[in-house]
């Protein structure tokens, strides 16, 4: 077969054509998420698994309503919340998410030049760098229309957590009976994990990120908001958001179960309760797991970094730049979109600063959970007001289920705010 007609044939794969959710979700399982999952059945084996069924449709009617918002109204987040917002406050929280960013794609880095070094046996600094030069020239020389189409390629690194449990023994009885009823005592080792995985999976990032893509994704089909569209498109479009961000945040709590029930029925059983690092914990599977599974695991950590590391950073770049006023496309050239642009290279090469300054890669992944902390309640709150404002949505208003579930989305991320502020003020940093 010619390359030519391998190409053409790859494009039109379905997986060519899903929206958004799958590349949003499957960025919420970078490699300090998986950190955080690896950590969770480290420690509690299966009695953390009930966690994800819970997040599922909390983090999916959030980014549902967060699509919603852009396919409607034609607009990123960040532009849209300039109505909910008073600029100054608006201000303040996105520079607040660009620091919180940028210390998460620091330890993000990290992770993967730790792993990839444990692969190669090549220097992690050196692989933290091939990394971050390879992430940021795709990102700024490749057009939208063909990065995305690799960044949903790259999502199918997901599968190797399903994988990894292929190659140990798994009590499935036993883990279904603990999902559903699991032995869980109150604690402040066991509520840490638990805002810990919350604050993972419901993350600032993915909100702006996931309404730009509608937006992007809509000017490259030379689409009009809902507003402007019939009735008949609206009711196909928000059909397709349903659909597309409910399967991508189910493909990725799926993968992010599979994190914690691999390391719970290797590492919680062998007596292994503290996870610091990704590659801590790929380096702990391989003596109980075997090779493979170390591999799978490693190259898992690999595929969701070279998309979590993008998505960091252009989330920071759409909710800057709308702020402004300023151009904000992918599509763009660097010429078109300097400023855009400028802001997407500021956050990854900050964060490879960070690998060589005295700040360890887990503390800034611990300051990033504290800003994420104190930013996503409010950015919640507006997503909720605005989702329910006809001013803003027209006729297309969140419907009373999306409201009980995202209220409930809202207040349980409060709740983990709150904890992890109790927290860090009782036993500091």
């Amino acid at each position: 077969m010619r390359p030519a007609d391998l190409w053409a044939r790859i494009k039109r794969h379905p997986l060519s054509r899903v929206g958004p959710g799958l590349v949003t979700g499957v960025a919420d399982d970078d490699p300090s998420g998986i950190v955080t999952y690896s950590q969770a059945g480290a420690q509690f084996g299966f009695n953390m698994l009930w966690t994800m069924p819970l997040a599922y449709p909390l983090m999916s009617t959030i980014q549902v309503l967060c699509a919603r918002i852009g396919r409607v109204t034609g607009r990123g987040l960040s532009a849209n919340m300039k109505l909910a917002f008073h600029p100054s406050v608006l201000m303040v929280l996105v520079v607040l998410l660009l620091f919180a960013n940028v210390l998460n794609i620091a330890a993000d880095i990290a992770a993967m030049g730790e792993v990839a070094q444990l692969v190669t046996g090549i220097n992690w600094h050196i692989m933290t760098t091939v990394f971050v030069l390879l992430t940021l020239t795709l990102q700024i020389l490749i057009p939208y229309r063909h990065y995305v189409f690799f960044l949903k390629w790259l999502s199918l690194s997901l599968l190797a957590y399903g994988a990894v449990l292929f190659t140990v023994h798994v009590p499935w009885s036993e883990v279904v009976w603990t999902t559903l009823l699991p032995d869980f005592t109150w604690s402040k080792d066991s509520a840490a994990v638990v805002v810990g995985i919350f604050g993972t999976t419901i993350s600032p990032y993915l909100f702006f990120w996931q309404a730009s893509q509608e937006v992007e994704d809509m000017n490259l089909r030379h689409q009009s908001s809902l507003l402007e569209s019939s009735a008949e498109e609206a009711k196909a479009e928000l059909r397709r958001i349903q659909w597309d961000t409910w399967s991508g945040m189910l493909y990725s709590n799926v993968a992010a179960y599979c994190i914690i029930l691999a390391t719970a029925v290797t590492l919680y059983v062998a007596g292994i309760r503290d996870i610091n690092t990704a590659a801590q914990a790929a380096s702990a599977l391989r003596p109980l797991a075997g090779d493979f599974a170390f591999l799978l695991f490693a190259l898992g950590i690999l595929g969701v970094g070279l998309m979590g590391v993008p998505v960091l950073a252009g989330s920071a770049a759409y909710a800057l730049s709308e702020v402004f006023g300023w151009r904000s496309s992918l599509e763009d050239s660097a010429a078109q979109a300097s400023k855009f642009y400028s802001i997407i290279a500021v956050s990854v090469l900050g964060a490879l600063a960070i690998q060589y300054s005295p700040i360890s890669p887990m503390k800034a992944l611990f300051w990033s959970a504290v800003i994420n902390g104190v930013v996503a309640v409010p950015l919640m709150i507006a997503i909720m007001l605005l989702s329910s404002k006809s001013t803003v949505m027209g006729s297309f208003v969140a419907s009373k289920t999306m409201k009980l579930l995202g209220w409930l989305a809202t207040a349980i991320m409060a709740l983990a705010a709150l904890s992890l502020g109790i927290g860090f003020v009782i036993n500091g940093v």
